[in-house]
């Protein structure tokens, strides 16, 4: 009886323990942000040239990238959460974070489908290479069920934000968390190591109010320093004017330019042809009829010119796609491979493996 008394006492302090672990997670990632970026960034990097990345060993370094990304995001959500609740006058941010800031607050719907839509597309070529393993068959069908399920999270992004364009990333990207200038600095002890270092101007922070005053410009720096300060029509916008609605051929574009990969995946999934032009031109063609309907007027806001600038320069991945890519680009980055040092022109070719045989490799969506 004794043993299950204490067992009983037991339980609560263990159930306690990964809140606790995964608070003090959270504090330490808050604290050593540029480390923890300078980190992910090198990990990042290291996946996409190791020579083990592509081949035999390609499924467990798509992991490891995978996870990466993964745990990139989870800290964007820790950081945000942690610049959110600092104290002080409201930080200029972009247009993209305020505005998607705007429905992660305003829609707990919004947030999870976001989630949800960034998950798969970190993970959608871990999930085509592991899905290729059991025959071709099985890997379109998880291509197409991959790509049907991210056109179902747009358009419920598209109905919870009022029939708005849709924006990439649909989550807000990382922010910078200023410095506090009340923690003390590691110093050398011996006065022959120790360096005077300049102070720079800090923001000022009022006892009372814990509001911040900004520091004063150097004198030969004002012209820049105020037009830092001065306000855009985009700045004064509530953040959920930052996209106009759509409607009529605009949002018939909308449409097509979420549904344009799933038409595209099930016509590859169709042929046995790799260089079958059909599918190539039907997506493109959709894409470009998707261009077309949309009609830039004199409302058109910074954050909208920006997001359709992006999928006008996503439109060369067709370049790297089906027949494209097989009759003409591979040739051109063959040619140029063969006359780059040996290490570079690896690199390369096992680039060109990924290109070659999965779908997700050169997807812009």
């Amino acid at each position: 009886m004794d043993t299950l008394k204490s067992a009983r006492r037991q339980v609560p302090n263990a159930l306690a323990l990964p809140p606790k672990w995964l608070n003090m997670y959270g504090e330490f990632i808050t604290k050593n942000q540029s480390s923890v970026t300078q980190i992910e960034s090198a990990l990042r990097s290291l996946t996409y040239i190791i020579p083990g990345r592509f081949r035999d060993a390609e499924l467990a370094s798509e992991s490891l990238h995978s996870s990466i990304q993964l745990l990139s995001m989870y800290h964007d959500t820790l950081l945000t959460r942690a610049l959110s609740k600092l104290p002080g006058m409201p930080r200029q941010q972009t247009p993209h974070n305020r505005y998607t800031k705007f429905w992660i607050q305003r829609s707990k719907f919004y947030r999870r489908i976001a989630t949800l839509l960034s998950m798969i597309q970190y993970t959608e070529l871990l999930w085509e290479m592991a899905a290729k393993r059991k025959g071709e068959k099985v890997r379109w069908r998880v291509v197409i069920v991959l790509e049907i399920i991210k056109a179902v999270c747009r358009l419920c992004l598209l109905r919870i934000t009022n029939s708005r364009p849709l924006v990439t990333p649909p989550l807000p990207e990382r922010e910078i968390i200023p410095e506090d200038p009340n923690q003390e600095e590691d110093e050398f002890s011996d006065e022959d190591f120790h360096e005077p270092r300049s102070k720079e101007p800090t923001e000022y922070t009022m006892k009372r109010t814990g509001l911040s005053l900004p520091p004063l410009p150097n004198h030969g720096d004002i012209s820049s320093y105020l037009l830092s300060k001065v306000l855009t029509a985009d700045d004064i916008k509530a953040p959920n004017m930052l996209l106009n609605k759509v409607n009529g051929s605009a949002q018939l574009a909308e449409w097509l330019h979420i549904l344009q990969p799933v038409i595209y995946a099930v016509a590859m999934s169709r042929t046995r042809n790799k260089r079958d032009w059909t599918p190539w031109v039907l997506g493109l063609s959709v894409e470009f009829a998707a261009r077309q309907l949309r009609k830039d007027g004199l409302r058109t806001t910074a954050l909208e010119k920006d997001e359709w600038n992006r999928r006008g320069w996503n439109m060369l991945y067709w370049a790297m796609r089906g027949p494209a890519y097989l009759d003409v680009t591979r040739n051109l980055v063959t040619g140029v491979s063969s006359r780059l040092p040996s290490l570079i022109s690896g690199i390369v070719d096992d680039y060109l493996y990924l290109w070659d045989n999965y779908y997700f490799s050169t997807s812009s969506n």
